[in-house]
């Protein structure tokens, strides 16, 4: 008889390999807490479906320069994607499907996504955990560009400089590339944050559990 594989099962399965973490895929998976339901397979198709709309877009498009600039065209001004300003804090913007359906979001998500559509056209994105401030590092051979998920803004030195001025570091520092377990601590230390915020304690559980896998301690 067919019997599903727990969800924390399933996601430590993701993880187990930290050179070959499946980052699109177990990063939504988190949404299974609080949506036990959810078409996660359903959630990557409709990427793979923004990924061929971004790769008929950048049909002809002979540089790197030039793929960046019509990715960030087709992901926040074609397709809409943006900060969710208005309600920051709101778990939903932490779950991919969510802001895949309300095409808004927090930088990591955000980032999350645009990095994956970007690189299904041939540009190298990395994730960047800068303080305070999730951000995207695009590597290209004139050099290096760094885009607010945000906003979709490419920030020149002299902002990136302010932004790490209080943190007592030049920028340059602070644009480390993040890996993918580097990344899936801060969507789960943001949606741990959230639930202590607001008193969910079967949320923070699970948040919590999912914590202590990723973090390299799955016991009680």
């Amino acid at each position: 008889m067919y019997q599903p594989i727990p969800d924390l099962d399933y996601f430590q399965l993701l993880i187990g390999d930290s050179d070959s973490i499946p980052m699109l895929e177990a990063a939504a998976s988190i949404a299974l807490d609080a949506c036990p339901t959810l078409d996660l397979q359903g959630t990557l198709a409709s990427v793979d479906r923004l990924a061929g709309q971004l790769a008929d877009d950048c049909r002809g498009a002979s540089t790197e320069t030039a793929r960046l600039q019509r990715a960030l065209r087709f992901f926040y001004v074609r397709q809409g994607f943006a900060g969710n300003g208005q309600a920051y804090y709101d778990p939903a913007n932490s779950y991919l499907h969510r802001v895949i359906e309300t095409r808004r979001g927090i930088p990591i998500t955000l980032a999350v996504l645009f990095a994956e559509l970007a690189r299904h056209v041939g540009l190298d994105v990395d994730g960047v955990a800068f303080p305070g401030h999730f951000l995207l590092r695009v590597n290209l051979h004139e050099g290096i560009a760094v885009i607010d998920p945000f906003t979709g803004r490419s920030l020149d030195r002299t902002e990136l400089d302010r932004w790490a001025a209080p943190h007592g570091v030049g920028a340059e520092r602070l644009l480390v590339p993040a890996s993918d377990r580097q990344i899936l601590i801060r969507m789960l230390s943001n949606l741990r944050a959230i639930h202590t915020l607001r008193g969910q304690a079967d949320l923070l559980a699970k948040v919590e559990a999912r914590l202590r896998i990723v973090q390299g301690d799955a016991g009680p």
